[in-house]
């Protein structure tokens, strides 16, 4: 595979120029793992980089120190306070309403068990991040959707009929948002988010917003913390490195609690406390402390790609629509217009409550339509749409954060595929 640059197209130096193909297939991750040697893999939630240099001197100290105990102190939430203040210009994160979590799925499971009950109902805005439905309903809760508007944003007529129906019967009822949001890449505004907070508090629902992509804003759109917002007092928000530094592995995590519920907060299990990685807490704590130089050239990174995958798209894939993603490494493509068979493989009715926990739909057994298609026929792992929910069947999810060769020679082997059809 051409490793090379094209002409127009000026030498990069950012995180993701740095690896080759043959590097990255000595990977023993989920990502680069799961499929033949012949896949190329965009599909689940990891990057192609390099540790960023802060975060593995930090890793390093910590080993030959033997520093492997249990994790101690609030240097990871005042890290996080820190780059809130300094990226999100939201100085309102008090480590004092903070409680560190394994990571984010696991501290949202905690966090909608303070407050909901079994049987209550979780609103989520589909199509969504498919463990939003595997964890709500392993957990006894009921989730109800509130399909996104053709624009793939937050239709708000939409999220308070699906707030009505939630409350139905005087159940308690919360709403799961992803923040920016997974897989469509729109990054909410900050009246959007005023506006979700005013319906949640009319309808006496509580919002848990997942912000783990919060750091991987492009350019053209900002980032706004839902907690930073009128009305969003009483709600809570997650947030790790996880996504931004590619830290999956690296377990830890941070539940924050806005103002009205930090007595909720305070009832979260001590066992719950227990579970984070302690090298996991040194790790996303230099992230959020030292690795905004790193980030920042990554961004560069993902912005060019951003760019690339639209020149790539128009030329080889005339019959899908690509969404341009406002935030995160993901690209929601419709393939609707190509025809291909929607349906899971021996399944009809392909069930989202058991998809799998690991922000990685599109093995094997949970491909469908397009994605089993291009697997198939151009060797190229895409997450399957169908397990997003409602709105999901018919489209494909990349993950661009891969060197451009790579995502030229996956884009071009899809089109090619396309052709022989």
């Amino acid at each position: 595979m051409d490793q090379t640059p094209d002409r127009a197209e000026p030498p990069r130096t950012d995180p993701l120029s740095r690896l080759t193909l043959e590097q990255l297939r000595q990977r023993t991750s989920m990502k680069w793992r799961t499929h033949p040697a012949d896949v190329l893999p965009l599909w689940v939630a990891e990057m192609d980089v390099p540790l960023a240099p802060a975060v593995a001197e930090a890793l390093q100290t910590a080993i030959d120190l033997g520093d492997t105990g249990y994790p101690c102190g609030t240097a990871y939430a005042e890290a996080l306070a820190a780059f809130a203040a300094e990226r999100w210009q939201w100085d309102g994160l008090r480590v004092e309403r903070t409680a560190i979590v394994p990571d984010v799925m696991l501290g949202v499971v905690e966090v909608l068990r303070l407050l909901t009950d079994p049987g209550d109902a979780v609103v989520v805005c589909s199509p969504v991040y498919p463990p939003f439905y595997a964890f709500v309903a392993h957990d006894a809760r009921q989730v109800v959707e509130a399909p996104l508007g053709a624009d793939l944003r937050i239709d708000l007529g939409a999220l308070e009929d699906a707030f009505v129906r939630a409350r139905r019967g005087g159940r308690r009822a919360a709403f799961l948002m992803s923040n920016p949001h997974n897989p469509t890449g729109v990054v909410h505004t900050r009246e959007e988010l005023e506006a979700v907070a005013a319906l949640a508090r009319r309808h006496g629902v509580r919002v848990v917003s997942d912000e783990i992509h919060a750091p991987l804003v492009l350019p053209g759109a900002a980032f706004t913390p839902f907690l930073s917002v009128s009305g969003a007092e009483n709600a809570f928000m997650l947030a790790s490195a996880s996504k931004a530094w590619n830290l999956a592995g690296l377990k830890a995590a941070l539940a924050v609690a806005g103002p009205e519920a930090v007595g909720e907060l305070r009832l979260l299990p001590e066992e719950v406390g227990h579970g984070p990685s302690h090298l996991g807490v040194i790790a996303h704590t230099a992230a959020f402390r030292k690795g905004g130089d790193w980030l920042d050239d990554l961004l560069l990174g993902l912005d060019a790609n951003r760019s690339l995958l639209d020149r790539l798209a128009a030329e080889h894939l005339p019959g899908v629509r690509c969404h341009r993603p406002e935030g995160t490494y993901l690209a929601w493509l419709d393939c609707t217009r190509l025809g291909l068979h929607t349906e899971r493989d021996g399944d009809a009715g392909a069930d989202r409550g058991t998809a799998r926990a690991a922000d990685g739909p599109g093995v094997v057994s949970d491909l469908a339509g397009p994605a089993r298609f291009f697997l198939d026929r151009a060797r190229v792992a895409l997450s399957s749409g169908h397990v997003f929910g409602s709105g999901g069947e018919g489209h494909v999810r990349l993950n661009f954060a891969t060197p451009p060769a790579v995502l030229r020679e996956a884009v071009t082997r899809m089109g090619r595929a396309l052709r022989d059809l």
